[in-house]
């Protein structure tokens, strides 16, 4: 399997360039990673089975350019821009070049799935960027391609993989959840693409429910 990470500096997706590198069941994953400023995966160069871009992943010719031959791509962070430029060129050139499966990263709070004070107070801090990212949810929802949307919790950097998954139409349960756990949600998909297909996933640890604030 060809793998393309878009934005592949950032921490969950270096948890998960790494597992997919070191672990036996991912041995057959090659890895293509864009990013700004290339020097940063620097560690990982030297692998044959990852080829490094430097590159804006909001850039249709990038875009274009990277995706011939992938078979699944995973962005790896959250697209705010009110163009919706990244989705909406991903999704171009994944259909130009006959790539049909996508992750997604987004919000919590897109469906006004997130409940009490704890769902106030997250509205309040991510209303800037939600518009955006439901809009980049409902256009991979629309473009015809097997896409995963994945809604984070408020992160932190404990290492246990603990979580709960909730669908579109089911309320969020949780408030925070750690990156170790939503790497091993997209190396779910990785393993078994047909794992969250065409749905939108909200991750989160079970434990933290009930807080008004996050849990780090």
């Amino acid at each position: 399997m060809n793998l393309l990470v878009l934005a592949a500096n950032g921490q969950i997706a270096r948890i998960v360039e790494q597992r997919i590198l070191t672990e036996a069941k991912f041995s057959a994953v090659n890895l293509t990673l864009v990013l700004r400023n290339s020097q940063r995966l620097n560690d990982l160069a030297s692998d044959p089975r990852v080829t490094i871009v430097d590159g804006d992943i909001a850039d249709a010719a990038t875009l274009n350019q990277v995706m011939l031959g992938q078979d699944m791509v995973y962005v790896a962070v959250v697209d705010h821009g009110r163009a919706n430029a990244i989705t909406k060129n991903t999704i171009s050139a994944m259909q130009a070049n006959g790539v049909n499966r996508i992750i997604s990263t987004s919000l919590l709070g897109l469906y006004n799935e997130v409940p009490g004070e704890f769902g106030r107070w997250n509205l309040s801090m991510v209303k800037s960027g939600l518009q955006a990212a439901i809009a980049a949810d409902k256009k991979l929802a629309a473009s015809g391609l097997t896409y995963t949307t994945l809604r984070l919790p408020w992160l932190n950097d404990r290492d246990e993989v603990k979580y709960t998954v909730t669908t579109k139409d089911e309320t969020f349960v949780g408030v925070s959840g750690s990156r170790q756990s939503i790497a091993a949600v997209v190396l779910n998909i990785v393993a078994d693409p047909n794992y969250g297909a065409n749905d939108s996933l909200g991750i989160a640890d079970p434990a933290t429910q009930g807080q008004a604030r996050p849990v780090y």
